[in-house]
């Protein structure tokens, strides 16, 4: 129990501690010293700054330490050293000095007084100062120069406010009067001066403005006429120049439309052999054009000639069978047809001339479907290639199925199928020969039936070779177009392993 009184106890007294130091707590602006004294020897200074003061144990003193503005007045007329009573107002800027000596003797002066106290205190001290300088100055120096004066007051009364610790910042002169007016006088007196000095400034100004027209007029005339010189040599200079420039300007021109006329030759050169050319491929393209129709009539000729032939080998083949057919009636009317020859004769040359009256009419007609093919060809050609591409094809793709299938009977069948253009082929030198003469002939046989029977001895021949190379008779193929094989409508062929081959006649013309 004694315990927690003594610990309560202990609490209450730190709480009253701090209460009593909070108490002391003190903070001095800047523009007031706090003087805190008692506890220590030397008293403690706070300017702008906190502190704490011993409640009881110490006491706080002020001290205003602010810029202060005091009056300064003569109250009177004060002779000065030309003895010349004057009357002066002026203005002091004081403050307490903060160094460690300056605080302790203003302490020790104005400790805990106002600002109008320390003002009073201080204003006759100044005041004596000031009627001490005045004594040591002329009015007019005191007229002229004020500030001179104003340092000299300042300078003067510093000595007495270091006792107090107090510092003069600025002392300045605010009226000075005088008992006569004289300051008055010597105004008018220097008023008198500085017109008089204004009147022959003036005058002076005059004449310098004078003599600085008159040399500026001078110097515009003459300016004036080296302007105009100038302005008229510059203009020579222009129209010089403008005549080099028009000058350049006509050779510009003139190499202008000649290099224009020189272009426009060239275009028109270049659009004549442009043209040309154009004119040369177009021409190359009709005859390309041409080539193409020329083709086309080539192969509607081949097609024709190829027709022609077979008609007329058919026509040949019906007129060899009439002549074996009149040959085997010789020997039984021989004196008939003796006698009847001419007409046999006549009527065989008109048979002949119907024929090739036929035939022209039919050349006519195959001229007049050819020009109307080659257009309707003209007209398909582009269709016809894409087709033929797809149709070999397929018809390729076809011919490699049917081979596979048939082996030598294919070959047979195409076989059968190139015959009457072999023969055709073999038969063509003999179609280009336009004259023969024919001088001789060996044995019996005259120089007609040698060239004649070229045609047969080459088939023969070429009949053996294919016989010896593939096993084909192809004799046994042209026996398909004769009497017994139209009838019979069959053909044996060796060769083609056994194969029974039917060949159908062609129809005839």
């Amino acid at each position: 129990m004694d315990m927690e009184l003594i610990i309560a106890i202990a609490i209450i007294a730190a709480v009253l501690l701090v209460l009593l130091l909070a108490s002391g707590y003190v903070k001095a602006p800047p523009d007031i010293a706090f003087i805190i004294s008692g506890f220590k020897k030397e008293p403690k200074i706070l300017i702008g700054r906190a502190g704490i003061r011993i409640p009881f144990l110490e006491r706080k003193d002020n001290l205003i330490v602010k810029q202060i503005s005091v009056d300064i007045k003569t109250n009177g007329y004060i002779p000065t050293l030309d003895f010349i009573g004057v009357d002066i107002d002026a203005v002091a800027k004081i403050r307490v000095k903060t160094d460690e000596e300056g605080i302790k003797l203003a302490m020790k002066n104005f400790l805990n007084m106002r600002e109008e106290q320390i003002v009073v205190a201080l204003t006759d001290s100044l005041q004596g100062n000031m009627r001490e300088i005045i004594g040591t100055v002329k009015l007019k120096e005191l007229c002229t120069d004020r500030k001179k004066f104003g340092d000299e007051v300042q300078g003067k009364a510093q000595n007495d406010m270091n006792a107090l610790g107090i510092e003069i910042i600025s002392c300045n002169i605010q009226r000075i009067d005088d008992e006569k007016g004289l300051i008055v006088a010597l105004g008018q007196d220097n008023m008198s001066q500085i017109q008089k000095d204004a009147s022959i400034a003036k005058a002076q100004a005059d004449r310098d403005v004078a003599i600085a027209e008159a040399e500026a007029k001078k110097a515009a005339n003459e300016a004036e006429v080296l302007a105009n010189t100038d302005i008229a040599t510059r203009q020579n200079e222009l129209r010089i120049k403008q005549a080099e420039l028009k000058k350049m300007s006509d050779i510009k021109q003139a190499e202008a439309d000649a290099a224009y006329e020189i272009q426009k030759e060239e275009q028109r050169k270049t659009i004549e052999i442009t043209t040309a050319n154009a004119d040369i491929a177009r021409q190359e393209r009709e005859i390309e054009l041409k080539q193409k129709e020329v083709a086309v009539k080539e192969h509607a000729l081949e097609a024709e000639v190829k027709k022609q032939a077979e008609a007329d080998r058919y026509a040949a083949q019906q007129r060899a069978d009439a002549a074996l057919y009149q040959r085997q009636k010789e020997a039984e009317a021989k004196q008939f047809e003796v006698q009847h020859a001419a007409e046999a004769r006549q009527f065989e040359i008109e048979r002949e001339a119907q024929a090739r009256k036929a035939q022209a009419e039919a050349e006519r007609y195959a001229k007049e479907q050819e020009a109307e093919g080659i257009r309707k060809v003209g007209e398909a050609e582009a269709a016809a290639i894409q087709a033929k591409g797809l149709a070999e094809a397929e018809a390729m793709e076809k011919k490699a199925e049917a081979y596979a299938k048939y082996n030598k009977a294919a070959v047979a069948e195409m076989m059968i199928q190139v015959l009457p253009e072999v023969a055709a082929k073999i038969a063509e030198p003999l179609g280009q020969i336009d004259k023969i003469t024919i001088i001789g002939g060996e044995g019996s046989a005259n120089g007609v039936e040698q060239v004649a029977g070229n045609v047969p001895a080459v088939m023969a021949k070429l009949f053996e070779s294919m016989k010896e190379t593939t096993g084909i008779d192809l004799a046994e193929i042209v026996k398909a177009d004769s009497y017994d094989a139209k009838v019979n409508r069959n053909v044996n062929l060796t060769g083609l392993d056994d194969v029974h081959v039917v060949v159908e006649p062609k129809e005839t013309l």
